[in-house]
Order: C-alpha cells, then structure tokens, then sequence
C-alpha cells in the first residue's frame, strides 16, 4: 500500500551494459598509465561484479563495481581495483566516479590515482596474468577419465507422472511452478488424496559479507532481486541430476517483451537413497525380516546467480513426510588480499581473500493439516524426580512430555539464538484413532551465522532472517516475506516481514510458518575452484505426527518381508528377489544434449 519510488528499481541487464561502456569509455581512459603498465590492460581483459545495495540511505544509487581478470573462474582473480559509481540519475551523462580504492588506498576518482602512480605515491601491487583457463581457478578436471560412474534407471520405467505441471507419485500429488523472483514452489501438495499445504516455496535467499575492502564490507546480496528462478541454469543429464530424469523447460518473463524459456531448467526423479527407510531383522522369539528400500522422489532447480549455484531440492517420502533442501555450490566471492585481511577470512591464493559471509533461505511453508484451522503446539521434554514405587527409598530420574499450546504469532516467532521446542507441530481439529490431534511437524536443519544487527538501519528489510521460525495468519495481503524492491532501498523496505507479527492469536485459524534456515561459511584452500555441496545442505523436514494412525509407508509396493521358513529366493516371497530377472537389461539412455550456451 505505500509508495514506490523508482530509485529502488533492481538494476537490469540494460543498466550493467550502460555501467560497463561508461567504465571504458570515460572512467578508465583517464589513467591510461595506470591501467596500461599495471593490468595490460586492452578493453576486454577486465571482468565487473556489482556490490549491493547501492549507499546508505534511500535514495541513494552509488554502486562499487570490483575488477577482476577475465578469465573462466574470474570471481577469484581480483586486482586490487573498485570503483565507485554514482549512476542515480536518469541521465547517463550525469553519472560519476565518487571514489575509488586500489590495494587499500582510497582516492577521489581515477584520475587522481593516476597522478598518485605517475608520481611514485602509489602502492602497486602487479597480479600476475592468468591464461584464458584461469589456471587455478580452472573446473577443467585434473585428471584423464576412467571407469564409469554408477548410475540409477528404473527397470520397469518412472513410477511417476508428469502432465503438465502436475505430478502423481505413490499416494502423493502436487503442481509445481518457477516465480521469477522466488524461484521453485509447489502448490495443493497432496498425500494420499488429502491437502497437507496449499504452497511450498522459496522465498529469498540472502548473504551478508565481511571484507576489509569497500565492496565486499557493503554487500548484502538479497538475491531475489536478482531473480532465483530467471537464473535457473540449464540441467546437465547425468550430473545435475540423474541421467533418466525427467526435465522440464521452464518459461519466463523478465526484462523482455516476449517470453523465454529456460531448456531443462527442472528435473522430476525418484532416487533410491541406498538405505533403508525402515527395517528390522530379529532372532529372538522369531526369526524374520523387514525393510522398506527409502525410495523417495525428487523435484530439483538450479540457480547460478553469478558466483554461486543452489541446488533447489522438494523431497517426497513415502512415509508421508517431505523435505525442503538446499545446497551451494559454484564460486566463492574474493576480495584483494591486503592489510588486515586476514581478520575477514583466508587466504587462498597469492592475492585472493576468501571473503567470510553468511548464507541465509527463507521459505513459506502454508499447511493446511486436516483443513484450513489449525493450531501450533509444542511438545518437549523434561527431567522429574520420582521415588521408585517397589522401592520408595530410592529415586531416579525420569524423562516426561511437555505440551504447550502456542498461542500468539509474538509466542510462535523463534529468533536465532532462542530456544525451540524440539517438536512443534500444526495441529488439526480432527484426531487420529489413538484420541491425538492431527499434525505436521516442522524440523529445521540449519546452521546459521550471526544475523545482522536490528540496529541497521537497512535491517527491517531482511527481518525476517532474525526467525528460524515464524508462524503467522495467513493474509492475502502478506504473500511473500521479502520484495525484488527491498536489495536497492533496504533502508525504506517496501516489504518488512518483521511487521506481520503483530501479536494476532493463531489458535485454530489458517496459518503459514517461514522458515528461515542457513550457515556461516568460512572460505579456505579447498573451496577452491568451487565449493562442494557436502556439509553445505540446510533445510527443513516437514514430518507426519499423529497424522496417521500408523506408518502409511507400511502400505508401499516396495516392502520385504519374510521369515526363516520361507523361500527367500522366491519373487512371490521376496521382490527383491525379483530385481535381478527384471534389471537384467540396461535401459536405452537417450544421447547427452545440453542446449545451455544457446541463449546464454
């Protein structure tokens, strides 16, 4: 309902383009010595990141742009050089340089660096020049191929359907769609044909840098800005995701007219997770087995939003729960190495600081457990006292259950660093057989960094990373926690999620619960070329509790079971025993194509 004043505008591909020829064709020109002696440099041999957000106050758009070498890997190549660029005006002959920084020195604008350099005041600090390949920055593999990797396939084809958006899987149901801004969400996500949550979706993804040059101290990348799902990268079949997937082209609209699309921007696949999802083997009493292979079905997007790729995962299990997952991979964000570097993170090249950061996800979770009014409960533990009752000289200790109706939104919003009950659930009016509540329990996997302080002045636009969970009423008027608005005026948030909490009573009411999961990452030597996705996966799991009146996976196809006197290699006794007859003949796997490089 307030304004929208056209300074907080995200910058679009046009306004890069006008930022790069004003860099070449006005700024560097005015150290030809500088740039020539110390970069070689030729008009093409330097790459530009953008810093966000863009000043100090609203209003402002002033931008630090770092230099880099063009090289494949280039977010680890820095020079030494930023420069900062007023580009508030409308009229592209009005923007200016108001400062620039080289090796931690500041200065009024190029040009004065470049008198400091011609007259021996500078301290110069020459990058050795890199191949086109980025030497050690290169995702060239090292090594010469070998023997094939394992691969999974269905024996018998997909258990699943898609048509359309909407997909079928052993008692589960879903539509699935791509916001532009947002990225990946689902929609009227089914369980055995009843409703457990109207929409899953991401909602922001935030990183907060430290550095002890001008850009990386100032950024604040909230990627939505940017675009989660426009920047979904083209899947690569057999590495993305499993090479039998199902992929799907995703269209979108943005700084264009006419639609695009993104070739295979989303894979659909069930994985078998090589473990058990239950199991059980006795000698005792009687002699028989039991298990359930944990085959679960996957619906994945990758976003590459410059230096970084998220691996955007929605699990679906067959005991009724579903997982939100996330993992980072791509490039770290560098900075110069110099001075006091070291107090901001690692050093992992000559000139390069890995730049410590934060990565925090927010995602809407809106359940609808056993229809539209629910209530948020707590469970947890707590030690008592208790004497013995055959022998009341004695006492022990004894864990018991504590309950707790939640019942304000203030009550249901849990800050980082405060305690959470271990469980909490969405509870249904209805109640299962054994005379318990209906519910959905939320469990986060997170291990966040510190969040930033809510003294910022731009913190109110970020204010919903001060929650690991937060329940509210549903309102059309409060969709999302964040805004594409919020990166560029971060100090007049066109949306501040800390205003829906407001103390509203949540009990049997529509409610939706945001997730905010995420870590601290640290750079160092093994992050380079890139970050590996192991140990870097947060998320949440979104757990039938009483919902059920026993494990509905107890009804899966895929259960064995047999017992001591039973012919184990039979298949009517065991399927598993039928896997070798009917995976007896490798699949046709279609040829690799990959379309990515056609629109890029």
């Amino acid at each position: 309902g307030g304004k929208l004043p056209y300074h907080r505008r995200p910058a679009l591909a046009a306004e890069y383009r006008q930022i790069a020829e004003f860099l070449k064709s006005r700024v560097f020109p005015t150290a030809p010595s500088f740039m020539r002696q110390v970069f070689e440099y030729n008009e093409t041999n330097l790459a530009f990141v953008t810093a966000a957000p863009r000043g100090f106050q609203s209003g402002d758009r002033s931008t630090w742009f770092v230099l880099f070498q063009n090289v494949s890997g280039f977010f680890l190549h820095p020079v030494g050089l930023e420069v900062l660029v007023e580009h508030s005006s409308l009229d592209v002959s009005q923007w200016a340089v108001s400062r620039v920084f080289y090796n931690g020195q500041y200065h009024r604008d190029l040009a004065a660096l470049e008198s400091a350099y011609a007259q021996g005041r500078l301290r110069v600090e020459k990058v050795r020049k890199v191949p086109w390949d980025g030497d050690f920055s290169s995702m060239r593999p090292r090594a010469a191929p070998g023997a094939a990797f394992p691969v999974q396939y269905e024996p018998q084809g997909p258990r699943y359907r898609v048509r359309k958006n909407r997909v079928a899987f052993q008692g589960w149901s879903f539509a699935f769609g791509m916001s532009v801004s947002r990225g990946l969400r689902l929609f009227d996500v089914r369980h055995r044909g009843e409703r457990i949550a109207y929409e899953i979706s991401v909602q922001e993804a935030l990183s907060v840098y430290g550095s002890n040059c001008p850009a990386g101290m100032s950024t604040r990348y909230m990627d939505g800005s940017f675009g989660i799902g426009r920047f979904s990268s083209p899947l690569v079949r057999g590495v993305d995701c499993p090479y039998s997937a199902t992929y799907v082209d995703v269209p979108y609209l943005a700084q264009s007219q006419v639609p695009r699309s993104v070739k295979n921007a989303l894979c659909i696949f069930e994985h078998n997770l090589g473990s058990p999802l239950r199991r059980h083997y006795s000698n005792l009493q009687s002699l028989y087995y039991g298990g359930l292979v944990n085959s679960a079905l996957v619906v994945r997007s990758i976003t590459a939003l410059g230096n970084y790729d998220y691996v955007w995962d929605f699990i679906f299990y067959q005991n009724g729960a579903v997982e939100g997952k996330v993992q980072a991979t791509g490039y770290m964000s560098s900075s110069f190495l110099h001075g006091d570097g070291l107090r901001y993170g690692n050093r992992v090249w000559e000139h390069t600081l890995g730049t410590i950061h934060t990565h925090s996800i927010n995602y809407k979770v809106d359940l609808d457990v056993g229809g539209l009014q629910n209530s948020l409960v707590a469970h947890d533990m707590a030690f008592e006292m208790a004497r013995a009752p055959w022998n009341p000289e004695q006492q022990m200790e004894r864990p018991r259950l504590t309950k707790r109706v939640l019942d304000t939104e203030d009550q249901a919003a849990f800050r980082h660093q405060s305690e959470m009950p271990r469980y909490i659930y969405f509870a249904a009016n209805g109640k299962n057989k054994w005379g318990h509540p209906r519910g959905y329990r939320i469990q986060l996997v997170s291990f966040a960094g510190e969040h930033m302080p809510e003294s910022s002045p731009m913190e109110r636009a970020i204010s919903w990373a001060r929650y690991k969970l937060a329940v509210t009423k549903r309102k059309e008027e409060e969709p999302t926690s964040s805004s594409i608005y919020n990166q560029n005026d971060p100090w007049t948030p066109t949306v501040a999620f800390a205003d829906f909490i407001n103390n509203e009573t949540i009990t049997n009411e529509d409610l939706v619960a945001w997730i905010t999961t995420g870590f601290l990452h640290i750079p160092h030597s093994e992050d380079l070329p890139n970050t590996v996705t192991v140990g870097n996966s947060v998320g949440f799991l979104l757990r039938p509790y009483n919902y059920h009146d026993l494990d509905p996976s107890i009804y899966s196809p895929d259960g064995v079971f047999f017992t001591s006197e039973q012919d184990v290699t039979s298949c009517a006794v065991n399927s598993a025993a039928c896997l070798p007859a009917r995976a007896a003949c490798l699949p046709r796997f279609p040829p690799f194509t990959y379309d990515g490089f056609r629109n890029a």
